[in-house]
């Protein structure tokens, strides 16, 4: 099993970033393509040690090709690989990232991007009604060593609807609920690098599962999925 991510990724990559042009890259081609070929089974390897505890329907490695179209930025191609682990909908929410990067700029991320708007009240309102459980699993000692602080964007005072001056009013005004964890380029090398991110992520697990009951119930807590 290749559980880390071969040295050469970062060597590449810093490469890369020097020469971010077609000419260098169509040169250096089949270099890439070996690079990728493990990076992938990396993920995809990933993806089956998550499936031990969680499920997971859907592992996407993100490609090097970037889209330009709307950007200032030109250079055609990433200087990091990127991929997520996407949980079985619509029983279990949100999903799991890992970005890989030189100069100790990978990290991992989990929890929860772009809510729909119905989700993003649901999860309002449940805060609304009370915070005390969500506060309870995010401020355990074991999962805050892990994950520290929600980031994430967020409105600036209240939603609308919502009271500026609500005791939790700090979790009501986010858009996004998001944990990272930085990782340097020697966690990433070393060898037991995807049993480490496997632990990582196991330990969201709280966060998920009421997470999950919360976007699967009502605010009466009957089930919206029969």
């Amino acid at each position: 099993m290749t559980e880390t991510i071969p040295r050469e990724t970062f060597t590449f990559l810093k490469r890369l970033s020097k020469n971010n042009n077609r000419e260098w890259f169509t040169e250096h081609k089949d270099e890439f393509k070996e690079i990728e070929r493990e990076v992938k089974q990396f993920y995809n390897q990933l993806g089956e040690l998550l499936n031990k505890h969680d499920q997971i329907d859907k592992v996407k490695v993100f490609r090097i090709y970037r889209d330009v179209r709307f950007s200032k930025d030109k250079t055609p191609y990433k200087t990091h690989f990127g991929g997520s682990f996407h949980r079985i909908k619509p029983r279990l929410r949100g999903g799991y990232y890992v970005h890989i990067a030189p100069n100790n700029e990978s990290f991992i991320a989990t929890g929860f991007w772009e809510p729909k708007k119905e989700d993003l009240l649901r999860i309002r309102k449940e805060f609304e009604i009370d915070d005390a459980e969500i506060r309870k699993i995010i401020n355990k000692k074991a999962f805050k060593d892990i994950w520290g602080e929600f980031v994430g964007d967020e409105v600036k005072t209240a939603p609308k609807g919502f009271s500026k001056e609500h005791k939790a009013i700090d979790l009501i005004k986010k858009k996004q609920f998001i944990f990272t964890k930085k990782l340097t380029d020697k966690e990433v090398i070393s060898p037991n690098f995807m049993t480490e991110v496997d632990a990582y992520f196991k330990a969201i697990r709280p966060f998920f599962n009421y997470m999950s009951e919360v976007l699967t119930t009502d605010l009466n807590g009957v089930s919206l999925l029969d």
